[in-house]
């Protein structure tokens, strides 16, 4: 039970950093010329209040185009909490914290879109999914080793999820 809150604790300390730097923006108009793609698979999932229909394998795959100043676009394929084909698109930004050389650097994410997959007697577990599309914001945590990205997302107050994945 410890471990759950402090998990939870360190969700909400992500949120308040990733809120801040997105407030901090002040590029009013983005530059949309694709710098690189990013593909993605999960590594672990850890939901913060275990549930014995709970599946902790999401087999994600996902892909996300990037512009010279790290705002993004994406889809993500994935098994939901229940074993549900899902999909996630959205947008979003990532926000450098500290680059100490061209080949590493730990950085946040901060991603909005529309998540698709919540179906049937489970359609009621996200909010404001009446039309079985649900808003979604996911923001984490990360660091990039040359082409090699791990982030660690939250997910509501679900669970963390952390993925890896390698820039093309």
């Amino acid at each position: 039970m410890a471990w759950q809150c402090s998990m939870k604790r360190l969700a909400t300390g992500c949120l308040a950093v990733i809120s801040t730097l997105a407030a901090a923006q002040t590029q009013a108009y983005p530059d949309f010329t694709l710098d690189h793609w990013y593909v993605q698979t999960s590594l672990y999932t850890e939901h913060f209040d275990p549930d014995p229909e709970h599946t902790e394998d999401q087999n994600l795959i996902g892909i996300e185009l990037r512009n010279p100043d790290e705002w993004l676009a994406g889809t993500a394929w994935f098994k939901n909490s229940f074993d549900q084909p899902s999909w996630y698109f959205y947008g979003g930004k990532r926000f450098s914290l500290w680059q100490p050389s061209d080949d590493f650097e730990l950085h946040a994410k901060l991603t909005a879109g529309l998540l698709r997959g919540y179906d049937g007697d489970k359609e009621d577990k996200i909010p404001l999914n009446d039309l079985g599309i649900a808003p979604a914001i996911l923001p984490g945590i990360g660091a990039r080793w040359g082409p090699v990205e791990t982030d660690l997302l939250v997910f509501g107050g679900a669970g963390l999820m952390m993925t890896a994945g390698i820039r093309f």
